[in-house]
This record gives structure tokens, C-alpha cells and sequence, in this order.
């Protein structure tokens, strides 16, 4: 009989036991009657009938812990941002666990873990909570399993709203950098590492597609390709400027471009030895290098904002703002137009002189 009731005593419920074509499905019916507890193993069975043809269709497990390694297998490792991918998936496992299957995630599931990340701080002692925009990293990664998975064959009966669970974000602020902030951060920043913060500012690229390798700088064709967010191919001429920072650095490794001198041995360092720059240690160091310039409100990422925004009024050009920072949508250009509020004021001012130009004349000749 599939649903009995544990001979030891220690639990007032029914429990079942059955197999699927092979798979076995067992736990509590919550229920402490036959009679419900059956009623309960005969929805149990059903349900585990679909699941089992979902397994046919994916032919793998779906087990969260087996989908994420799929994922990570098939599509995570190859992205630009790997680690990320890597952490998130991990968040995932951690709080569903190893066991949850992919299609028993509903809606419900999907808000429970929303709450958990929204209660999640920052790394360092006393950092505030982490932000709308990094709880919904979480969601979508999760969201991306299930995509993954609909192209194993699988097909969810009750898949969460995504929409529902993604949090507001505030608009992307536009930060400029004065040149007295500029003149600042350049007298703060450790001579190691004042070529790749002279890099970022010149370049625009995002602090992950700053670390280059040299097989990603083609000086034959004087460009830079670099694998950008997500996925794409983000081409970066080598202009005079760029030239200057990057060729001096040649020799110092073979592989990354930019390196730094450790000043302490640790952690696999050796003390006047250069080791390749890492995203992590960038972002530590900024956090130092803002405090010791004496810069406020100023992140690693608004040097990208920083070069859109002078582009843009140097050319008021908007097409090539979108080219220089590699934006697929001109939308995301767009934040940067309010550098264009002077041109469009002196816009009506010319057509209002013109209409006035226009009615003396018209006065005049009648």
C-alpha cells in the first residue's frame, strides 16, 4: 500500500511511497485520515505522471541543482560576467535548496525569495542593503533557468509572473566629473594603477570590459574587441590617447593588460611583484582612492557617464553617443540628452527672432 503511517509513532500523518516509471516520489500527506491522505496520493500521483514526462522532454533532471549546472555548463561560464552568474546561481540553490524542482517554482516561491535578497546587505561592515536593481539580478537569473529550460523541452504549467516580482528602479542618474574632481582623483591614484583608470575614463567601456587581455588588442587593425554585457562584442577604436596608455604596459604580463604592484605578500601575492588587476579589487580600491581624493557621489561607472555626457556636447550628435558607448537601444542614449537643453533654448530663440524678422518686414512692405 502506498500510504501508511510510520510504525514508530512519531509523526501523526500519512506518508506515501510510490514509483513512475522508475522514479520514486515519497513524503508527507499532511493528513492525519486515510481517506484524506489517499485523496491527497492520488493528486500526488498525477502530478508526478506530468513531471515525469517533463523529465522525458528535458531528458535531464530537473532538480534545481542539476538545472543550474546545465545552465552554467551550456550558457553561464562563457558570459562576461561569469562570477556574477556563478554567485547568483548559488543564491538560487542556496535558498530554494539543491532538491527543488524546477517546475514545483511558482509565484509564491518566486515573492519568498524577492523578501530574502531585499534583506540582503552589501559587502563591508555596516553597508546598507543591497539595491531594487541587485534583488532583480536574482530574479532574473532565476527567470533565465526557466527560459533555459523551455528549450530543453520542458513546459511549465504555472510559470511565475516575472513582471510581478521584478522591483522598481530609479532612473540611471547622469554624473559628470568637473576637472577639479578629475585633477583630484589623478593625484590620489597609486602610479600602478593610473594607466587603467586613465583606460576607463578614455574609453567608456563598464569596469568588467576594462579588464583586457592582450589578445583582445588587435594593434594591426587599431582596435580593441572586448566581450561586453550580454554576450556582445563591444569594438573599441585605439585611438593616439588609447595607444599612449596601453603600449608602456606590454611586458608586464603575459596575458592581462593591466596589472598592479602587490604591496604586501599575501593571498598568493608576492610583495613587488605585479598580479592582474581583478574586478573585485578595482571596486575596493575605488572606494579608497574616492576617500582619499576627497570625491563624493562619484561611482567607477560614471566615468562611462561622464565621456557620454561630453561627447554628446561636443557633437550634439546623438547617433554617436550611442556608437561610443555601444548602447543597442538609443533609448538608454536618450538619459544623456538633457546636455542638449542650451541648443534646443537657442533653437526657439532663433525661430521666435525669426518670426519678429518676419512681421517687420510684412509691416513694412504694407
Amino acid at each position: 500500500m502506498s500510504v501508511y503511517k510510520n510504525r514508530d509513532g512519531r509523526s501523526p500523518y500519512f506518508h506515501f511511497d510510490f514509483q513512475v516509471k522508475g522514479h520514486r516520489f515519497h513524503g508527507s500527506t499532511k493528513q492525519t485520515t486515510r481517506r484524506e491522505a489517499e485523496a491527497v496520493e492520488r493528486q500526488g500521483r498525477e502530478k508526478a505522471k506530468a513531471l515525469v514526462k517533463q523529465l522525458a522532454a528535458a531528458q535531464s533532471s530537473l532538480r534545481l541543482d542539476d538545472v543550474a549546472e546545465r545552465y552554467w555548463q551550456e550558457v553561464g561560464q562563457h558570459l562576461a560576467d561569469a562570477d556574477h552568474t556563478e554567485h547568483r546561481l548559488g543564491l538560487l540553490i542556496q535558498f530554494f535548496g539543491k532538491d527543488k524542482w524546477l517546475t514545483d517554482i511558482h509565484d509564491a516561491d518566486v515573492a519568498k525569495l524577492v523578501a530574502w535578497r531585499r534583506g540582503h546587505r552589501g559587502n563591508g561592515k555596516g553597508a546598507d542593503f543591497i539595491s531594487p536593481h541587485t534583488v532583480n539580478h536574482t530574479t532574473e537569473q532565476l527567470r533565465k533557468l526557466f527560459t533555459r529550460a523551455k528549450l530543453w523541452g520542458v513546459r511549465f504549467e504555472h510559470e511565475p509572473r516575472w513582471v510581478k516580482h521584478l522591483l522598481s528602479v530609479p532612473a540611471e542618474r547622469v554624473r559628470e566629473l568637473s576637472d577639479d574632481e578629475a585633477d583630484k582623483l589623478d593625484a590620489a591614484i597609486r602610479e600602478d594603477l593610473a594607466p587603467f583608470f586613465a583606460f576607463a575614463r578614455a574609453s567608456g567601456l563598464r569596469l568588467r570590459e576594462c579588464l583586457l587581455r592582450w589578445n583582445e588588442v588587435q594593434w594591426d587593425t587599431r582596435q580593441i574587441v572586448k566581450l561586453g554585457k550580454g554576450g556582445k562584442l563591444v569594438p573599441v577604436p585605439i585611438t593616439p590617447t588609447i595607444r599612449d596608455i596601453l603600449w608602456p604596459l606590454q611586458g608586464h604580463h603575459p596575458g592581462h593588460v593591466f596589472t598592479f604592484v602587490a604591496q604586501r605578500t599575501r593571498d598568493g601575492r608576492v610583495r613587488g611583484q605585479r598580479h592582474p588587476l581583478t574586478y573585485h579589487f578595482v571596486q575596493t580600491y575605488w572606494q579608497h582612492l574616492c576617500r582619499k581624493a576627497g570625491v563624493v557621489g562619484f561611482r567607477f561607472h560614471d566615468y562611462r557617464h561622464d565621456l557620454g555626457t561630453k561627447v554628446l556636447r561636443m557633437t550634439g550628435n546623438l547617433k554617436l553617443a550611442q556608437r561610443v558607448l555601444n548602447h543597442r537601444d538609443i533609448k538608454s542614449t536618450l538619459r544623456y540628452a538633457h546636455v542638449l537643453d542650451s541648443e534646443v533654448a537657442d533653437a526657439l530663440e532663433h525661430v521666435a527672432k525669426s518670426r519678429k524678422k518676419s512681421r517687420r518686414h510684412l509691416r513694412e512692405v504694407g
